[in-house]
């Protein structure tokens, strides 16, 4: 029932429910208290009010934002909650001394305080927020930025400010109880000249040193920047905060280019949520922004997903334009008819050419290049399962997708009937279960399959763990846990040491990353990975919750894997380990394995899972494998030859195109100066060079590529 409750109310536990009803019913007995009247009942339930509605806000309860959408938000809870304490005196017969008048003028002026707090933390946020945001870069010797407020200003500043309240309620509530006036005057006093205190201590962060630069200066900073970086290979990205990991993927590709690497963000929120790199990023916001920066020298913009925004970029001709994707697989979004806009698309392998030939989307095979997948090099390949360690098989579904088709994913109609037949399999195996970071935002079923399913896992390890059959070596395990523990503590040490900025014009002046403290905690995440396996015995049941441990770590502890169609399977592939792929829209195993390139080397389950035995007899001996050469063979189809490396076919593609566009430039720069050309040709051309031309007043972020 409470579980129940708790699923309606949209709460993330018990206490959290617990508040909401706290703050739901305290309200109305607070009343009834008044009315009563009661000092003593009142101020009870006033502190319990302030308290749940505190603790909701610290949890960042859905409640909270539900409240303020029906005109129930915090400062009508305040201001509530002081009128009852009015009535409380009108009821004591208190409305003739001169408490009850200082009470009405005490509160009347503290929500006159309101408004100019307001306003001036709108202000403060709104004139440091920068048009462009940057890491990595050197703004700080080109202007000037200064520090920013103390944290404690803003950080929930319009709790603070009405808390403020406290010394008044408590005040008046003493004088209540006792019929004195002294201690509800000093608390009036108290709120009064604390909210004017906090008011004038934010005045002088609007004006004068204290604010940043205006956004022309900062936009001349930055270009003054590209003009001495010379940036040649741009990666862009736009999207929402869940789909950070699309750019960050590529991050460690960037770092490795043999070309000056620049990071093009659209959104704050990805920048927020952007992964530790060495490379130069620049996050710009607003369309006109971006069509002003100087990018004459990139030659060659690469783009990990397609989305609207990509258009502000691709308007830019100066500069050849790819898709490179966040993932190489037989879904429909890898042949989306949107990537003929590009100069070339990048696959891995010969697959993903022929994928782009049978979909027929107007994507050309000359415009098709194979470049590998320089992502996979941390992805270990398999020498079959150590002796005397159970065998380990990672279930690693794919999201539910926005369409609801029943083929997206295997969680719904499969995952509970994969995950029993693991655990009861003999001879045992170990299960990981690591879903989609996606999981369950669009399906409520899909949501409740993950929890039941993780429920099952979590209980089968619970039962392994009290299984007598299984040891495990408890000193050694105390020893990782230990380490685990100093890992974590200096990571923590370095984090604390090069973040903590205290806004984003901050962030953007300091963003500078320290090489060898970032060369250290890729080390040390590296140790952490190694000792967070050793933490636990090597056949735990595991929910792998979170980044951490990546999906790449998995696959090099596992043995097998069972998935759906998505790009884990493809670079699962890398490994050359035995997987299956869940055929949930249950198109039938030959038409399934026609549909999909990445699967004709798998066990394919039907929705009961019933085939994996299949997969489990490859894991336990793995000689008599009959799908260990079709796996080899799918390999190079999909992720293309071992040699050269990855890294190094992507080098040499960016080298080639900036090359293409580079012929292009000089031929248009030839036309521009052949036989007196057209006055109005040569003006178009022109302001077609990004960083050449100045935007209308007219124009907007939405502007269009004609």
């Amino acid at each position: 029932m409470i579980s129940t409750a708790i699923r309606v109310a949209r709460v993330g536990s018990a206490a959290e429910l617990a508040a909401a009803a706290l703050v739901m019913l305290g309200f109305p007995a607070l009343m009834l208290a008044a009315l009563v009247p009661s000092v003593p009942a009142f101020a009870a339930l006033a502190a319990v009010t302030y308290l749940a509605d505190h603790y909701l806000h610290r949890k960042g309860s859905y409640l909270i934002n539900r409240l303020s959408k029906v005109r129930a938000g915090l400062s009508i809870r305040f201001l509530i909650r002081q009128l009852l304490l009015v009535l409380l005196l009108a009821r004591l017969s208190l409305s003739d001394d001169l408490i009850f008048y200082g009470a009405v003028a005490c509160f009347i002026a503290f929500y006159g305080l309101q408004a100019p707090h307001g306003a001036l933390v709108t202000l403060i946020r709104n004139r440091r927020r920068m048009p462009v945001a940057t890491r990595n870069i050197d703004l700080k010797s080109r202007i000037r930025i200064p520090d920013a407020p103390p944290r404690r200003l803003l950080h929930r500043s319009a709790e603070k400010m009405l808390h403020l309240d406290l010394f008044a309620v408590a005040g008046i509530l003493v004088s209540a109880a006792l019929d004195s006036a002294v201690a509800g005057f000093t608390g009036i006093g108290l709120t009064v000249g604390l909210g004017c205190l906090y008011v004038l201590v934010l005045m002088p962060y609007v004006r004068g040193r204290r604010v940043p630069p205006r956004a022309e200066t900062v936009l001349a900073a930055v270009d003054d920047w590209l003009a001495a970086y010379k940036p040649e290979t741009v990666l862009y990205f736009s999207g929402s905060k869940d789909s950070a990991y699309q750019v960050n993927m590529w991050l460690e590709t960037m770092e490795q280019l043999d070309t000056r690497p620049l990071i093009i963000l659209r959104e704050r929120v990805i920048l927020n949520n952007l992964a530790p790199t060495t490379v130069p990023v620049i996050c710009v916001p607003g369309g006109v922004h971006l069509m002003n920066l100087d990018l004459s020298t990139v030659r060659v913009a690469l783009y990990a997903a397609n989305v609207g925004k990509n258009i502000h970029l691709l308007r830019v001709p100066t500069m050849k334009h790819v898709f490179i994707g966040h993932g190489d697989s037989d879904k429909l979004a890898s042949v989306n008819p949107y990537s003929k806009v590009y100069d070339e698309v990048w696959t891995a392998g010969r697959a993903g050419r022929d994928r782009y030939a049978i979909a027929d989307v107007g994507v050309r095979d000359d415009d098709i290049v194979e470049v590998g997948r320089p992502q996979l090099a941390p992805i270990e390949t398999w020498q079959g399962t150590p002796e005397g360690r159970i065998p380990t098989v990672l279930y690693a579904p794919t999201w539910e997708g926005w369409d609801g088709n029943p083929g997206n994913t295997s969680i719904v109609l499969a995952g509970e009937n994969i995950v029993t037949r693991l655990i009861a399999t003999d001879p045992p195996v170990r299960v990981l279960y690591k879903p989609h970071p996606f999981t369950g935002t669009v399906s409520k079923d899909a949501k409740a399959a993950h929890q039941r399913i993780t429920a099952l896992v979590e209980k089968a390890a619970a039962e392994r763990a009290a299984d007598p059959r299984f040891t495990a070596d408890k000193a050694a395990q105390a020893q990782a846990k230990a380490e685990l523990d100093r890992i974590e503590a200096r990571l923590a040490e370095l984090a604390g040491a090069g973040g903590g900025k205290g806004d984003e014009a901050e962030a953007t002046r300091d963003g500078i990353v320290d090489v060898h403290k970032h060369e250290e905690i890729a080390r040390l995440r590296a140790q952490w990975n190694d000792a967070y396996w050793r933490s636990f015995p090597s056949y735990e049941h595991r929910v792998i919750r979170g980044a951490q441990p990546r999906l790449y770590d998995c696959f090099n502890v596992s043995d097998a894997m069972v998935s759906d169609i998505s790009s884990v399977v493809s670079d699962f592939i890398a490994s050359g380990k035995p997987y299956a792929v869940t055929d949930s829209g249950e198109l039938g195993v030959e038409e399934f394995k026609r549909q999909n390139t990445a699967v004709r080397a798998a066990v394919i389950l039907s929705n009961s899972a019933t085939e994996l035995g299949e997969l489990l007899d490859a894991v336990r001996d793995p000689a008599a494998d009959p799908l260990a050469d079709a796996r080899k063979e799918l390999k190079q189809y999909l992720l293309g030859p071992d040699e050269p490396k990855s890294i190094d076919q992507f080098n040499a593609a960016v080298a080639d195109l900036a090359l293409k566009a580079e012929a292009r430039n000089v031929g248009q720069q030839s036309r521009l100066g052949a036989a007196n050309a057209d006055p109005a040709e040569s003006a178009e051309l022109t302001n077609a060079v990004p960083g050449q031309r100045t935007a209308s007043a007219g124009e907007t972020d939405g502007v269009s590529a004609g």
